[in-house]
Formats: structure tokens, C-alpha cells, sequence
């Protein structure tokens, strides 16, 4: 890049700067009570969605798999994350709210990935809708046994009835630190679909049979893929169930997860930023039309259904958002615009120099079949002569 143009570790610092940014006003606003409980509570549904949305993205959009059993890796990190919550009480573990909030969410992560593992091994043998049905029963198999197990406060199986709510669980949820972590979650994200691994895994979605011709194992970035994916909803489920207090079997619905698939497409398949907009998006929406109770599903479903005529490809396609490249744009138009001319310039004379080689080999072919015709009619002359 050009000197008077930001460099990379100005671009990092700038984004690190933007977060802070974003950062202190969150605090500023929720410690001077220019925000309600109400909206408290809309901005910590809107990092959940963040985290799934994002999270789902990374098998929809950039493996090219469609799941939908996300809420059932959700439901796992939950009913983890608030029973791991309950032992440490009942024992008397004593720790700090937050160091306990971190840590039984990191289980409720861990242990979802765990079974991201162990589902994805057989199913991600399918392809396409078949993948989606087996993902399906799985999230309604998750359900089914949490309303019986009677340690997730249902009826246990001998009774065969539904479970009840699992109650009682403490509400550690912090809104600052939940940010922190979407945060984290983006950025882990970010990065792993800029690096050899995230482009492998693009690579199998475009052409699995070429991409395993390369030399790429298939089996194991699938099943890596999946089982992030899933320690991310784990996650998102643990913050859910320390946020809320209390769980019901319903969270591992395939309705859930089908919201989540909404978020996705809505924002565009394989762009981070377009899940972040979609998500906030689609959870603030119906908020908005709670005053039209009446009619704010289907005003809500009618905006789906528009966006997904005049815009198949969602709000960002593919186009991922740079703070960088926008700074460079505004106040180095001129540079930015001349910047990578040189790899164009090269690029042309690399064009032009295959079509001179092309030439020049065709040339050299003509001649050297000139040269064999005239050998032949003089061999052919020699001969009727004798």
C-alpha cells in the first residue's frame, strides 16, 4: 500500500478502536438510564442472534451445507451451562458472578461441540436436503429427550409425559460481557473464513471432487466446520439460559431453527456482516410492530417474502463490510483507486505476452510444416527422376 494510506496494523488498530468506541457508548447509555430494562433486554436477544446467525453462517453460507438442527446444539449449551451452574451452587463453590458466568457458558459451548462432532461424522456424509432432514430430526430428538430426562426438570422416562421448565437457574448474564464475547465470536469467525482453513472449506463448497482431488480432506473440514458451529451455539445457549433463568424443551424446536436459517439468507449466505445486519435486524423488527399486534407477523413475513423476490441472494450477497477500505475510499480516493493498477498492468502484460508466445508458436508450427511439405515434394521429385 502506499505510505499515506492506512497499513495493515493501522487497520487493526482502527477496528479495535471502533469496538472500544462502540463499547463505551453501550456503557455510557446504560449507566446514565437512557435505555430501559425493556431495550436492555432487546440488546442482549440481539447479540444471541448475532452469535447463532453468525455461527450458522459458517456451515450455510461458507461450507454450503443446509442444517437445521442449530437450536438443538443451542438447547445442549443451554441445559449444560445451567445445570454445570447448579452443581457448583449445590457443592458451595464459591467464585466471582462473572468468572462463574464465563465459565459454565464455555462448557455449555464445549459440550455442544462435542456433539457437533459426533452427529457430524455420519450426517455430513449427505449432501443437501438430505443433510437437512437428519439435522431436523436430530434438533426434535434433542427435544424429546430433554422434556423426559428428569435431571433437565421433566417427568423422567418411566412416566412418559412432557417435562416441565427447568427454573432456578441464576441470572449471571451480563450485557457488557455478553457483548465482549459476540465480539470475540465475530472476530474468531472473521478470521477463520480469511485463513487456508476457511479457504478449504469455500473450496469444497464450489467443487467437492476437484477440492479432494487437491489434496484436502473433505471428511475432517466438514466435520471441523460443523463442530465450531456448534461450540458457538453452545455458547449462545449458555448466555441464553443465565439470561432468562429458566428453560423450556421448546428452545430445540425446528421453528427456532428455521428463524435462524431466515437470518442467514435474509443477510446473505457467506457474508459475516450481512448475518450481523440480518440479525439485529430481524429481532428488532418485530419489537417495532408490537404496537400492531395484529398484523406484525405478517407484515413481518410479507418483508421476508419481498426481499427474497427482488433480493435471492440476501442484503449483502457475499460482500463482507472493511472499515479500512471505506476510510481509504474517503479520504484517499485517488490513491485508492490507482492502488492495485500495477497488478492490473501486470496482468495485461502477462495476457499479452501468452498471445505473442501463441503467435510465435503458430508461426514456428507453419514453418515447420512448410519446411516437411518441402522436403517430401523434393524426395517425391528425386524418386519419379530415378
Amino acid at each position: 500500500m502506499k505510505k499515506s494510506m492506512l497499513s495493515t496494523k493501522q487497520s487493526y488498530a482502527l477496528c479495535a478502536i471502533g469496538v472500544l468506541v462502540l463499547f463505551g457508548i453501550l456503557v455510557a447509555v446504560c449507566e446514565t438510564g437512557a435505555i430501559s430494562l425493556y431495550v436492555k433486554g432487546i440488546l442482549m436477544t440481539c447479540c444471541i442472534a448475532v452469535i447463532m446467525t453468525t455461527s450458522l453462517n459458517l456451515t450455510i453460507g461458507v461450507l454450503g451445507q443446509l442444517t437445521l438442527g442449530c437450536c438443538g446444539f443451542e438447547a445442549i449449551g443451554a441445559y449444560s451451562a445451567a445445570l454445570m451452574s447448579k452443581l457448583l451452587v449445590a457443592n458451595g463453590v464459591q467464585m466471582d458472578d462473572t468468572v462463574r458466568f464465563l465459565l459454565v457458558t464455555f462448557v455449555g459451548g464445549v459440550v455442544a461441540c462435542v456433539f457437533g462432532v459426533l452427529v457430524g461424522i455420519p450426517a455430513l456424509r449427505l449432501h443437501g436436503d438430505y443433510l437437512a432432514i437428519i439435522t431436523l430430526g436430530f434438533g426434535e430428538i434433542i427435544r424429546v429427550i430433554i422434556q423426559n430426562l428428569k435431571v433437565a426438570g421433566g417427568k423422567g422416562l418411566a412416566d412418559g409425559q412432557q417435562g416441565q421448565a427447568l427454573i432456578g437457574i441464576d441470572r449471571l448474564a451480563n450485557l457488557y460481557v455478553v457483548f465482549c464475547i459476540t465480539v470475540v465470536t465475530v472476530v474468531l469467525l472473521f478470521m477463520f473464513a480469511r485463513s487456508r482453513y476457511g479457504r478449504a472449506v469455500k473450496a469444497i463448497r464450489d467443487d467437492e471432487i476437484a477440492a479432494g482431488a487437491s489434496g484436502i480432506n473433505i471428511t475432517y473440514m466438514k466435520v471441523l466446520v460443523f463442530a465450531i458451529s456448534a461450540f458457538f451455539a453452545g455458547i449462545a445457549g449458555g448466555i441464553f439460559a443465565q439470561y432468562i433463568g429458566a428453560l423450556t424443551p421448546s428452545m430445540a424446536g425446528w421453528l427456532q431453527s428455521i428463524n435462524y436459517v431466515i437470518m442467514v439468507v435474509f443477510g446473505g449466505m457467506g457474508s459475516l456482516t450481512g448475518s450481523i445486519v440480518s440479525a439485529i435486524g430481524l429481532t428488532i423488527l418485530p419489537e417495532l410492530l408490537r404496537a400492531f399486534s395484529t398484523y406484525r407477523m405478517l407484515v413481518y413475513s410479507v418483508a421476508l417474502v419481498l426481499i427474497m423476490i427482488f433480493r435471492p441472494q440476501g442484503i449483502f450477497g457475499n460482500w463482507e463490510f472493511s472499515l479500512t477500505k471505506t476510510i481509504n475510499k474517503l479520504f484517499y480516493p485517488m490513491k485508492f483507486k490507482a492502488h492495485g493498477k500495477p497488478k492490473q498492468a501486470e496482468t495485461v502484460e502477462k495476457v499479452k505476452a501468452s498471445k505473442e508466445s501463441g503467435k510465435n508458436a503458430k508461426k514456428t508450427t507453419e514453418k515447420v510444416e512448410t519446411a516437411e511439405k518441402v522436403a517430401e515434394t523434393v524426395t517425391t521429385t528425386k524418386e519419379a527422376k530415378a
